[in-house]
């Protein structure tokens, strides 16, 4: 006992409730002699070693104040790594999706995924400028793919290493998003073929809550990956910190217990033990389809980076870190010692791959450009071939469809036994009274969107909080059963035959990591729409390190285009400061159009602002608008994110309706949307123009017909706020050319969208025939530091006086 469970394997598995796996594991480490390990294996683990010791020499030699966030300390990792993949493959997976954060990620993608080490090295070498436009990153944060021959096993395998940001455990969701999605084209409902590598550091690992959140997907029905092979490297240090001040529990790997997950600590100097406990850890995967840790007690050789000083903050521990061998010597003297190999063989082993290294660094010199997608974590094969960047894509559709899919989606389940909620049957008929009278509600112009897209061959995936319902059940994209459990009818699953699958799931009550899982999942296929909606739109405050690193910029640093869309529920509406805003504002300011510049305006004007813009913010008022943006997410030549504004009393509104005439062939998006009424007529007569955005243009032109100012006052819709219609508001403004312009919200003066229009709409008026082109006047909220009030009555109080401001025509 004491041989087995107190020597350089700690194995941490009686917190599992299952009889099965206890015994499963005991056998395994229990079985006298069973972690032998043969000449040839011992020799295979010596030359793994000797190439992770190699790199870091090589590149400590030749760039030594580099930053390289190298593995010394834990050089373990890259046999480790290997033999999961080997014993894996052998196994039957030929895809591994992995993420790892940047301490060892040089040497991974060297030694682990083979990548070509002139790729690696130019990385290096300052005078290379890039070959493509955008920020890039730095080479420690940069994915690659690669599909080889694996050589214990004469299988191809792939491999994918995801880009990540310095935000440590931000690309754990991601990969468990994309392994999802992987698994979910392929086919493959047990995760048999394609499986997650998780790679974390000690602190991060106990300190990162996302961790835990990621945690909780695992067994999840809708983001189940059948188990993630977790390694960490522990340190015993994060940064500067003690562990002792860095966490609570007894191990950093305790977050794994809450999932019954087994947890292998493994003394990261005795290489077989470790390939050892990785072997298992394989194999286990396999049989139970379960997550899996292996910690890799080790240490960290220089500080946090190779210039840091670590003697200021730990001078006890460097000490003694400054006194230890590396694991190759140690490993190569045990194996000449025990005569598994000589002097020679040794010195062999290591010439060969310092010529290996030598031959990368000469053909890294030779190289003239570093191009950024040969770093693409998951190249999207064919999509953008003979495809027009500017061609303007059509997404009206026939009638006869868009009155197939209302039909089907607004009729009760064709089983007669199952038994219907009375709500829903009445929601079901009014829906068929507008399917009878050719509208569109919001709901409806959803399902139709989201319909047509399914029975063109597109699958459709949906997933938030109450997301199958809709946090103000309007959406009831899943029928239950009101008298038998786990009885539950999707109509947009039973359009046709021939339909792709939609996929509509609550999630956990998460929103950094879901967010991150549904990001790797666009990510993965370009012909699919994944929507991920906040159950208020300011809940995606918790997820803005996925908005800010992988979303808005992810193109800039890696050229990893996504399609990805949000639905964010957003409107003053009286609910209290945390169920108001979207907070627009942030979305608006990571937009990267120039507010001073006036485009020039031509046939490819439209596609040429979406083709360069990081993102896409929207603000829709109508379904039929909703119905064009969601489907021109698909037919875009190009992947941009969709952020959408999503309402909630326009939900129910009754003037928030579109007749299906607005959905068909030739019928598209309006970015936006002029005055239609009696303003539009006569504009000389128009003293004010108002521009806004969402649903306060509804409470505006009740305002406009309360005060009888339906000529005087117009009202235009900027539907889609950014990348901004410079023509289409140059157009209004030329065309209302006495009156004065406003722009008009409902948020407070610092929120919402005043801060990115401003400047921008002062550009058109430098740009049109007005002989007034002063500044455009602000109405609505005064600044403010909650986004909104708590009070009713002092809610209706300032909505009054900025809707009476907007139609005092002598101000």
């Amino acid at each position: 006992m004491k041989s087995i469970y107190c020597g350089t394997i700690g194995i941490e598995y009686m917190h599992i409730n299952n009889v099965e796996q206890c015994d499963w594991l005991r056998e395994k480490f229990e079985t006298p002699g069973i972690k032998e390990s043969t000449t040839e294996e011992k020799k295979l683990l010596l030359a793994r070693l000797i190439r992770a010791e190699g790199l870091e020499e090589f590149f400590a030699k030749k760039w030594p104040s580099e930053k390289r966030f190298g593995l010394e300390g834990c050089e373990v990792l890259i046999p480790g790594l290997k033999t999961i993949i080997d014993v894996s493959s052998d196994l039957g997976v030929d895809t591994f999706i992995v993420g790892m954060p940047h301490r060892g990620r040089l040497n991974v993608l060297a030694n682990v995924c083979r990548k070509p080490l002139a790729k690696i090295i130019c990385q290096f070498h300052s005078n290379i400028k890039p070959a493509e436009e955008g920020s890039g990153d730095v080479k420690y944060h940069l994915g690659t793919f690669v599909e080889r021959e694996n050589r214990m096993t004469n299988k191809q395998v792939k491999i994918a290493v995801c880009a990540n940001p310095s935000h440590l455990e931000a690309v754990g969701p991601v990969v468990q998003g994309k392994t999802r999605a992987e698994q979910y084209y392929r086919g493959d409902k047990q995760g048999k073929k394609v499986m997650s590598i998780l790679m974390h550091g000690d602190a991060a690992f106990a300190g990162q809550g996302v961790v835990y959140e990621t945690f909780h997907l695992s067994d999840l029905p809708a983001y189940t990956t059948h188990g993630t092979i977790h390694v960490v490297v522990n340190n015993q240090i994060g940064f500067t910190t003690d562990p002792r001040m860095s966490r609570s529990s007894p191990y950093s790997t305790d977050v794994a217990r809450v999932v019954n997950a087994p947890i292998f600590h493994v003394n990261a100097d005795y290489p077989e033990d470790v390939n050892y406990a990785c072997k298992i850890a394989a194999e286990w995967r396999a049989t139970f389809q379960k997550d899996v840790v292996i910690d890799l007690v080790g240490y960290r050789r220089y500080g946090h980076n190779e210039i840091d000083q670590p003697m200021f903050t730990q001078p006890l521990m460097y000490k003694k870190i400054n006194q230890q061998t590396t694991v190759k010597v140690k490993y190569a003297q045990h194996l000449l010692n025990t005569g598994v190999v000589t002097e020679e063989e040794l010195k062999a082993e290591e010439q060969k791959y310092q010529k290996i290294l030598e031959e990368g660094n000469v053909l890294a010199k030779q190289e003239t450009a570093m191009h950024n997608r040969d770093w693409l974590d998951s190249p999207w094969k064919n999509f953008f071939e003979h495809k027009d960047p500017m061609q303007r894509p059509e997404t009206g559709i026939n009638l006869k469809t868009l009155q197939h899919i209302a039909k089907v989606v607004n009729s009760p389940p064709p089983d007669k036994e199952f038994k219907v909620h009375p709500g829903i049957l009445r929601i079901l008929k009014s829906g068929r009274d507008m399917e009878k009278e050719k509208m569109a509600d919001w709901a409806l112009g959803e399902k139709l969107a989201l319909g047509s897209l399914l029975m063109e061959g597109y699958h459709v995936r949906l997933s938030g909080q109450d997301s199958e319902r809709g946090t103000f059940s309007h959406r009831h994209s899943v029928i239950h059963d009101q008298d038998r459990d786990k009885k539950f009818y999707v109509p947009l699953n039973h359009l046709n035959d021939s339909q792709a699958h939609f996929t509509v799931c609550n999630s956990s009550l998460s929103e950094y990591a879901v967010l991150g899982f549904e990001v790797g999942y666009a990510q993965t296929n370009p012909n699919s729409l994944v929507i991920w909606e906040a159950q208020f739109g300011d809940f995606a405050n918790t997820a803005q390190c996925i908005i800010d690193q992988f979303i808005s910029s992810g193109q800039d640093k890696w050229m990893r285009q996504l399609g990805i869309v949000l639905f964010l529920p957003h409107g003053m509406e009286g609910m209290g400061p945390e169920h108001s805003s979207a907070r627009l504002e942030r979305f608006l300011q990571m937009c990267n159009d120039d507010s001073d510049l006036f485009p020039k305006i031509d046939a490819d004007f439209v596609m040429q602002q979406l083709h360069e813009i990081n993102m896409i913010v929207v603000n829709c008022t109508t379904p039929a608008n909703l119905f064009h943006v969601i489907r021109r997410q698909i037919y875009l030549p190009f992947r941009k994110p969709l952020i959408m504004m999503s309402p909630k009393s326009l939900l129910r509104h009754p003037m928030a309706r579109s007749k299906f005439d607005e959905m068909i062939e030739g019928t598209k998006f309006r970015r936006l949307i002029p005055e239609e009424g009696g303003a539009q007529e006569d504009p000389t007569s128009v003293e004010k123009l108002l521009f806004c955005t969402g649903k306060v243009y509804y409470e505006l032109v009740k305002e406009r017909q309360a005060n009888n100012l339906d000529e005087k006052v117009a009202i235009a819709r900027i539907e889609q706020i950014s990348p901004f219609p410079f023509d289409l508001v140059q157009e209004e403004c030329n065309k209302y050319s006495s009156a004065k312009i406003c722009w008009v919200q409902e948020e407070h003066k610092n929120q919402g969208a005043w801060s990115y229009i401003q400047p921008r709409l002062d550009t058109v008026l430098r740009k049109t025939t007005r002989r007034d082109k002063g500044a455009v006047r602000y109405i609505g909220r005064p600044s403010a530091a909650s986004p909104a009030c708590g009070n009713k009555r002092m809610h209706e109080d300032e909505r009054n006086v900025f809707l009476r401001t907007a139609f005092e025509l002598n101000d």
